[in-house]
């Protein structure tokens, strides 16, 4: 990181990013200043250095990294930076971790409007605040017009995990309960209620939220959590089946167990999707051992981000790994991977 230039500010009303934005030179020094540096704002940061330094005291750490591509920018709930927050923050708690620092990587089209990359940018930093993880390195780089779509963010994110504390998605044993945290699907109907394509309303907001509070208040509970796992892409369905394969087991779950919004199963059934199959950014799936379950689940529905938390079902012993599903018809299907791509760029 460099002082900016002296000179004009950048004009955040209606000046557009050009290509000197991402050169290297003055022009960059000036964005990564005036933008960036005063949105992210923390010590480390003004450091001005290529990395963080910090010092980490107990506990394994727990390192990921995320890309987010979603069209549109802007969505109900949210937008591509608060969604790179929630994201990076939630995969860093799965493993029942406590995040500490982002990192975040801007990889800009030419001729965005410096409007939108600024309120892509404080949305990003006030939903860094808001979970206590401040962005505390990064990276800029412009593109041509017509190779970017817009704004591209890179993330990683780094979390200590408690002594003692093993989170994993292969412990999962026949004989646990199931759990997911709330309503499935909100995020990826919300985003696809503005594509212009589609052409439904919807009052629907993303589910997009940092849940590490939420799985504090569960793991300080019932430590004896197998498995934790955000249903982002691929959904609740796609994730089960991956959750199963690393385990090496099979999970049956429960149709009217499920919970789903009126308004997602409205949307789906016009749009010709499966609500197990829509992508969520706020909800997440827990794997128990049963005798903790019930207690587990009052746990998650005293917190705001599992008010509708619900048991679903249960991990069996199962050689093909299926996951399968009792209808409310009283039948029972194979749940099986999503093939191909459901709701591209969702996240």
């Amino acid at each position: 990181m460099t002082p900016s230039r002296k000179g004009p500010g950048l004009d955040f009303k209606n000046g557009v990013v050009d290509l000197s934005h991402g050169g290297g030179g003055r022009a960059m020094a000036q964005l990564v200043e005036e933008l960036f540096v005063s949105a992210f704002d923390n010590e480390m940061l003004r450091q001005r250095n290529d990395q963080a330094s910090f010092t980490v005291e107990g506990g394994r750490l727990v390192m990921t990294t995320d890309g987010y591509v979603i069209s549109p920018l802007f969505f109900p709930g949210g937008d591509i930076g608060s969604l790179a927050v929630h994201g990076t923050v939630n995969d860093v708690a799965m493993a029942g971790a406590v995040p500490l620092v982002l990192s975040a990587s801007f990889i800009i089209e030419e001729g965005l409007p410096l409007a939108d990359l600024r309120r892509i940018v404080l949305s990003m930093a006030a939903a860094s605040r808001a979970a206590g993880v401040p962005v505390v390195t990064g990276d800029t780089k412009v593109v041509e017009k017509g190779k970017g779509d817009g704004l591209f963010i890179a993330t990683t994110g780094i979390g200590r995990v408690p002594d003692g504390l093993t989170i994993s998605g292969d412990l999962a044993l026949p004989g646990d309960a199931i759990l997911v945290s709330g309503t499935m699907g909100d995020h990826g109907i919300a985003v696809m209620s503005q594509r212009k394509s589609l052409g439904f309303e919807t009052t629907l907001a993303s589910d997009s939220a940092a849940l590490h509070t939420l799985v504090a208040a569960m793991v300080a509970e019932v430590p004896s959590i197998h498995c934790l796992r955000d249903p982002t892409r691929g959904g609740l369905a796609s994730t089960l089946n991956e959750l199963a394969d690393q385990s090496g087991v099979g999970m049956i779950i429960e149709e009217a167990a499920i919970p789903v919004r009126a308004e997602v199963r409205g949307a789906c059934e016009l749009l010709g999707l499966d609500p197990l199959y829509v992508a969520n950014e706020g909800k997440l799936i827990a794997i128990v051992p049963a005798a903790e379950a019930q207690r587990l689940l009052a746990v998650m529905r005293g917190h705001p981000l599992g008010a509708n938390a619900a048991i679903i079902g249960r991990v069996v012993e199962d050689s093909h790994r299926f996951v399968q599903m009792e209808t409310s018809f009283g039948g029972r299907r194979v749940v099986d991977w999503l093939a191909g791509e459901q709701l591209p760029r969702i996240c």
